[in-house]
């Protein structure tokens, strides 16, 4: 029997507001264990709540970036359950009149058809505290505890682990772009619960749901969703009953577990919350919110396919984070070379950045300073492998790509006599390669060009030595 898999996602992103949701504690990541509280969000007797305007505003964004209808007249909710982590053993969030509704993000399919996936709705809601697992216990930490949350909640429209990677992807772009959250899946300010079905194909039935908690990368995401097909797959064939529970993800081990039967939401028990007035939202300033919105990633993607002549491909990778479009756009314009800016981000720059966990906005050199080491390639002052090297100088210190080269003493040679005693020399010491050249292997051209580089610590002209080497190549 052949099965279809039926994804839909709930993706909570904090948003970044300076202070908490229901006070005015601060929303910054890390501290000391148990400082960035007060009785509101420790949920002590007596403490009222009132609701941060700044969380309304970014979650209306979101939902006019994600194509949504905002509900202008709605009102926060209590959702009771008891953990160690929820000080009120309850949490203020949104039940049946969530801020946004029926929204929508187009993915490109490996076809490169375009598919719609459905968001449900899009609700405001306080974050829990943090548990800490020791040898001897486990600790609280409420620093986290009323940090603001959006829940964005797709419809169950995803078909393969890779089609939910892709929505993750395009949602984190788009909510990073728009600046209603930093989306650092490292720091657990994007994160996503996974509800996940298999269902014979063809058909319009869905099957038993499981929900897989907590996943912080895309990786884990796509891993987890793969084995749960998997698992659900083999245990329908067997005959086995699936049962509606929640998971989570092994990473060590790579399977899920079983946390706990699935809750419904009369579990809950929702009602209003009492302490809070309800929300009345005019279109003004709706239209207001909707001024503030840039052009987002896939509009950015276009025009620099378009505008630059790159590669789909670089424009997509590019248009991920806000930062590295701008970064890239600036260098482009003062290089005029787009292909080649493109290039350094993607190569060499992405690679440094990843080895040293540094995010693009926190680089000591700037789109200005790159854009002149591209040149100074193009102009043949210092060769492309020279540049590898000076720009790994240029992160460590910031330097301009003139004053690395003045103080290495890295100008390229471009004196064709000198060059020739150098091919001249590493011709006359290897005579197998020539040989194997003669006898059809092109590709030697190419180690014997590295081993004129080498000589001359990767100043000679690459043009140059080309050009000689073909030339003399022919005379032995």
């Amino acid at each position: 029997m052949e099965y279809e898999v039926v994804i839909g996602l709930e993706v909570h992103t904090e948003l970044s507001t300076k202070t908490k949701i229901y006070c005015g504690c601060t929303t910054e990541f890390g501290g000391q264990p148990n400082t960035h509280v007060c009785p509101v969000c420790l949920g002590l007797p007596g403490a009222l709540p009132h609701l941060n305007k700044k969380v309304v505003e970014y979650g209306i964004k979101a939902g006019l970036a994600l194509n949504c209808s905002i509900t202008k007249y709605g009102r926060m909710d209590r959702k009771n359950y008891f953990y160690p982590d929820c000080p009120k053993n309850y949490q203020i969030t949104q039940d049946e009149l969530p801020l946004c509704t029926e929204g929508y993000i187009e993915i490109e399919l490996e076809d490169e058809s375009i598919k719609k996936i459905g968001i449900e709705r899009i609700h405001i809601e306080e974050d829990a505290g943090k548990l800490l697992h020791t040898g001897v216990g486990t600790l609280v930490d409420f620093n986290r505890a009323g940090v603001p949350l959006a829940e964005i909640v797709s419809k169950p429209d995803l078909r393969s682990p890779k089609e939910a990677v892709q929505y993750l992807e395009k949602l984190k772009s788009i909510l990073s772009c728009i600046g209603v959250s930093d989306c650092k899946m490292e720091e657990g300010s994007l994160r996503c619960d996974a509800n996940i079905s298999v269902m014979e194909k063809g058909s319009d039935k869905f099957g038993v749901r499981t929900e897989i908690k907590n996943m912080n990368s895309f990786k884990a995401l796509e891993k987890a969703l793969n084995y749960e097909t998997e698992r659900q797959i083999v245990a329908l064939e067997k005959g086995e009953k699936l049962t509606q529970d929640t998971r989570r993800w092994d990473d060590n081990n790579n399977i899920t577990t079983i946390m706990r039967s699935k809750e419904f939401a009369n579990d809950y028990r929702y009602f209003p919350e009492g302490d809070l007035v309800t929300l009345n939202i005019d279109d003004k300033w709706i239209e207001e919110i909707r001024e503030t919105i840039p052009e987002l990633p896939y509009e950015k993607e276009v025009r620099f396919v378009n505008e630059f002549k790159i590669p789909k491909y670089d424009a997509k990778v590019l248009t991920l984070t806000m930062s590295m479009a701008e970064f890239f756009e600036e260098t482009a314009v003062l290089s005029e070379d787009a292909k080649a800016s493109s290039n350094w981000l993607m190569g060499d720059i992405s690679k440094i950045m990843k080895e040293n966990a540094v995010w693009v906005e926190n680089l000591k050199f700037t789109p200005k300073q790159l854009a002149e080491l591209i040149k100074l390639i193009n102009g043949g002052t210092i060769s492309n492998a020279i540049g590898k090297k000076i720009i790994v100088d240029m992160f460590n210190t910031g330097k301009n790509p003139k004053v690395i080269i003045e103080e290495k003493g890295l100008i390229q040679n471009s004196n064709e006599d000198e060059i020739f005693k150098v091919v001249k020399s590493v011709l006359d010491n290897n005579g197998k390669t020539i040989e194997d050249y003669k006898n059809g292997r092109k590709r030697v051209l190419g180690f014997l060009v590295g081993l004129v580089m080498k000589e001359t610590k990767g100043k000679a002209n690459p043009q140059i030595v080309n050009k000689l080497i073909n030339e003399e190549i022919k005379k032995y």
